[in-house]
């Protein structure tokens, strides 16, 4: 089956870019520009025809890719038109007009590299991520993934343990001899090595998955304290509804930023207090999750009225800055108690001390992506495989008697192929459709 799509992105554009892979793709573009094909990998100028009535499409570029000096592996062509809605349409309804052509599925033509042994499973996930990187270390990040540093200490790691693995075997194959004591101290060490690297990479405070998702700020605190102001000021726009009637925020409210580069997801809950509404309490509840979760929590309250007792106290014991609205109202000092948290006065009508905010925020958040050692994790997936591989690997380190080598070396097997699925060097179908599903379509 030869598959086809828009690669490029959808909308009205100077140039739209329809990818087209697969066994017939030499007879397709023959039939649509009613011509030899071109040399390959240089873009030549042809007419776009429809198939059926030899009406002209477009004027534009074509490249022929032979397999398997291709993206797909496949015979593969590309087609450069003008980025308008109508000719774009015009060729992809002409394209599917063509027996045993069809429109690709989301992320297919990743999915075909993959398969085709062109890319390994780490970096079909970064070309993912850099297609929809929105920041400036989320674009970094996806391009050192893609350079394979990640997949390369994986594999180093995978193939030590099948080293050991292979004299675990032997030791099963020939019973009758006796494996001196220093090679298997060897064999010990050599899986304690390696697990206490797997333990080093997850020890990384999930940088590398919070550069690929986004830094997580909660705006929590008591009713009508200023939290939906907050999050408008900081996103310069209307994102929430504010009102002095207290309860108007009864669900998590969310938005995207780029602070400086980094990216942050930030989020307005509802005011914490005693209700009897049950549509507030569920509000008040997903609240507290949603701080529990939270990367950064802005704790905001009145400066009138500042109670740190109770569940306040609980949110600023970590990850937390006290943010103290309505300092324009204030009229005595603030108690000295307060000077013991993380916190800054701030008036959101008067616009007072709003940078010295965002100024501790950026402070958090350069702390929070410092990482000394390379990022090799960034996606839960990966980190998944490493915790089940460590737990095999503890198995292993618990068999001390030579006749627990069999079990031993299903331990090792275990431990091995889940490094494999990382990379796909096993069979991984199962989690093929939910990786390739993230692409868009024609990618």
């Amino acid at each position: 089956m030869t598959i086809y799509a828009l690669s490029s992105g959808p909308g009205i554009s100077g140039v739209a870019v329809v990818r087209i892979s697969g066994l017939d793709s030499s007879k397709v573009l023959k039939l649509l520009t009613k011509h030899e094909l071109p040399v390959p990998r240089v873009a030549t100028l042809r007419r776009i025809n429809n198939i059926n009535t030899s009406e002209l499409i477009d004027e534009g570029l074509v490249l022929w890719f032979p397999g398997p000096q291709s993206y797909t592996g496949e015979d593969m062509v590309e087609i450069h038109i003008h980025g308008g809605k109508a000719v774009v349409e015009a060729l992809l309804n002409t394209l599917s007009n063509i027996k045993e052509c069809r429109l690709a599925d989301p992320g297919e033509f990743t999915k075909l590299a993959f398969q085709n042994g062109k890319i390994n499973l780490l970096k079909a996930e970064s070309i993912a991520d850099l297609i929809s990187a929105e920041t400036e270390i989320q674009r970094s990040q996806a391009v050192k993934m893609m350079k394979g540093k990640s997949s390369d200490k994986f594999n180093e790691l995978r193939e030590k343990l099948l080293r050991i693995l292979s004299f675990v075997e032997a030791k099963i194959d020939f019973p009758e001899e006796d494996l001196p004591e220093e090679n298997l101290k060897k064999i010990k060490e050599d899986s304690s090595n390696v697990l206490n690297e797997i333990k080093k990479i997850l020890n990384d405070q999930k940088v590398g998955e919070i550069i690929r998702e986004g830094f997580k700020i909660a705006i929590v605190g008591p009713t009508n304290a200023g939290k939906s102001s907050l999050l408008n000021n900081l996103s310069n726009r209307e994102v929430a509804i504010v009102s002095e009637m207290a309860g108007t925020t009864r669900d998590v409210v969310e938005t995207h930023l780029n602070i400086d580069g980094y990216p942050v997801i930030i989020s307005d809950t509802a005011g914490i207090r005693d209700s009897k509404d049950e549509i507030e309490k569920k509000g008040i509840k997903l609240s507290l999750k949603k701080a529990e979760s939270a990367d950064l929590k802005l704790v905001v309250v009145d400066a009138k009225s500042i109670d740190l007792s109770g569940f306040l106290n609980d949110l600023l014991k970590k990850n937390a800055i006290l943010v103290i609205n309505k300092s324009d109202l204030l009229k005595e000092k603030l108690d000295p108690e307060i000077s013991k948290f993380n916190h800054v006065l701030i008036s959101l009508k008067d616009n007072l001390n709003i940078d010295k905010l965002i100024f501790k925020i950026k402070s958090n958040l350069e702390n929070k992506f410092i990482s000394e050692e390379d990022i090799l994790i960034t996606r839960e997936r990966h980190r998944q495989h490493l915790l089940q591989c460590v737990d095999h690997l503890n198995n292993f380190s618990n068999k001390n008697d030579k006749k627990d080598f069999d079990k031993g070396a299903e331990d090792l097997r275990l431990a091995t192929r889940q490094l494999g699925m990382i990379v796909g060097k096993v069979d991984v179908e199962e989690i093929l459709g939910s990786i390739f599903n993230d692409f868009c379509i024609g990618k």
